[in-house]
This record gives structure tokens, C-alpha cells and sequence, in this order.
């Protein structure tokens, strides 16, 4: 078996950190949000109709990931993606993909 240089096994890790920062239903929402530009917290908090401290535990997981970045303006705080290449990774979960391994999970699940 070959082994896997350190550079590898890092890019493996953050890939591990991407997927995780993307495997949250709200931390989505968040992302999608986001897809046509910058927004104050305050904007993104009535949007997904839940608790601030929530809201922000959220955005703290995509921003240590890499996805999104922050800036303050007075007492302001606005958050934007950092590289919209990630709505690729997001959208290459087609509603054909998940159709797919929805039924072979449930197949799976049900032939035990």
C-alpha cells in the first residue's frame, strides 16, 4: 500500500473541514444566502428566523473552514463567501444525485 505524502494527507484533512462546514442544513441555507453577495448579520439572522448566537456559531465553523469572510463596519459585522468556486461543490449535489443515493441507502437499510 502506498502512503500518502504530508501534503496529501493535509489537503485530505481540510477537505474533511470543507465537507463538515458544508454538512449542516442552516450552515447552507447561510452559503445560499450569500450566493449573490455580502451581508450584514443582521439581514442573515431574520432570514433564517433563528437565534443570533446560533446564526453566529454557524458562521464561525464556514469562516474557520475557509468559505466565508467578515468584515466590521461601525457595529456592523457583514459576511461574504470567499471564493464562489464552493457553489460548484454545493450544486454538484443535483436533485438527480441525491435521488440516486437516497434509494440505495433505503435499499440498503431495508435489505438488512
Amino acid at each position: 500500500m502506498e502512503t500518502m505524502s504530508i501534503n496529501e494527507e493535509n489537503q485530505s484533512r481540510f477537505k474533511s473541514i470543507i465537507f463538515h462546514a458544508l454538512a449542516d442544513p442552516l450552515r447552507l441555507e447561510i452559503l445560499e444566502f450569500l450566493r449573490d453577495g455580502e451581508k450584514c448579520v443582521c439581514e442573515i439572522i431574520p432570514h433564517l428566523n433563528t437565534l443570533q448566537p446560533v446564526v453566529s456559531r454557524h458562521l464561525k465553523i464556514l469562516k474557520d473552514a475557509g468559505l466565508v469572510k467578515d468584515r466590521k463596519e461601525g457595529n456592523k459585522r457583514f459576511y461574504s463567501t470567499i471564493d464562489n468556486r464552493i457553489y460548484n461543490v454545493v450544486d454538484g449535489i443535483t436533485p438527480e444525485l441525491v435521488d440516486t443515493l437516497s434509494k440505495e441507502a433505503f435499499k440498503r437499510i431495508t435489505s438488512r
